[in-house]
């Protein structure tokens, strides 16, 4: 071999060594994570610890790329990228999800946890056994509940402490019939509005008040256009930690195993997070100027029968009973 022909046959040798690295981080899959949380709300604390694992434990073969606050769309929006494959994963809670499978709808029954000691137990058991595979054959792949919260009510007219202080308020509730029953079920005025144009609509004075669990009201600033938050608690839905069928089948084996057990600690600091900074924000937000009332909630629990009646007709009476039944039967052992 002459000594050009080395030269040249070297050069190339070294331009393959060069590119070889490049070529490995040109195969690193990035996986879109949108959600609909503030980025300083728990939710978005959870997804980038969930982020930052991920890519630690797959020695960087996976990268996530978190949208939060809803940049790519509200929840609906969400929901249905995760099903096309546009994003890869979200947070859709049970009323995003009862578009695809009415089952989800059942969950968000009104009063049927008295607390999050009822409420975790029951959805990590028997409800994810039952409403996983429903969500499987719509194109969704349930990884954990994360957290969301029981929800309350706000608004700028009147202190609310009865049924009947509600009654004739406008409230904004999101596009679900369970929300929405329970509140007309007490007199009010429903009117859904997306959550990206709430806190215009209640600068505005479009409605009166909304009703959110009490983060979302103190991290998307709710109390600088509203004066009364009534701990009414009258629904608890959760964050489903979802991925799509498509982005799913991508992973291998054991990277799924990660993604599921990243997943539970995200959920579980999430939930850790909300239920140790509730009382704390629930200051502040009085000290912010709202007035709080913590209402006797057995006279709300006594009108919801017309909502329990809508929200079988639109889950079905089956679905409603077997969610009932998983109750019913944790209260027992």
């Amino acid at each position: 071999m002459n000594r050009r022909h080395f030269l040249k046959t070297g050069a190339g040798l070294a331009g393959l060594t060069i590119a070889a690295p490049t070529l490995a981080r040109a195969a690193a899959m990035t996986m879109r994570f949108a959600h609909f949380a503030e980025e300083g709300h728990p939710a978005n604390i959870a997804a980038k610890q969930f982020a930052s694992r991920i890519e630690a434990r797959t020695d960087g073969a996976i990268r996530v790329a978190i949208f939060p606050n809803n940049q790519l769309g509200g929840p609906p929006e969400q929901a249905q990228q995760i099903k096309l494959g546009t994003i890869d994963m979200g947070l859709p809670t049970q009323g995003q999800l009862d578009k695809y499978d009415k089952a989800f709808a059942t969950i968000e029954l009104p009063f049927i946890f008295n607390g999050p000691e009822e409420a975790f137990p029951i959805l990590d058991g028997p409800a994810m056994e039952w409403l996983s595979p429903l969500a499987e054959r719509q194109g969704f792949i349930l990884l954990r509940n994360w957290e969301y919260g029981f929800r309350n009510v706000t608004n700028s007219v009147r202190p609310i402490n009865t049924p009947d202080d509600i009654k004739g308020l406008k409230i904004r509730t999101p596009p679900e019939l369970q929300i929405q029953a329970s509140m007309e079920a007490l007199g009010a005025v429903v009117q859904a509005i997306a959550f990206p144009e709430l806190y215009l609509a209640l600068s505005q004075k479009v409605v009166d008040g909304e009703e959110n669990p009490v983060a979302v009201i103190y991290f998307n600033k709710i109390y600088e256009v509203q004066k009364h938050l009534a701990l009414t608690r009258h629904v608890y839905n959760n964050m489903i930690h979802t991925i799509g069928v498509n982005s799913w089948k991508r992973l291998t084996g054991d990277q799924q195993a990660i993604f599921r057990e990243e997943s539970r600690n995200s959920g579980e600091l999430m939930r850790k997070l909300m239920a140790d900074s509730e009382s704390d924000q629930i200051d502040k937000l009085q000290r912010a100027g709202m007035q709080i009332t913590r209402p006797d909630l057995a006279p709300f629990r006594a009108k919801m029968e017309p909502a329990y009646k809508r929200i079988a007709d639109y889950a079905g009476e089956e679905n409603v009973r077997k969610f009932r039944d998983m109750v019913d039967k944790f209260r027992k052992t």
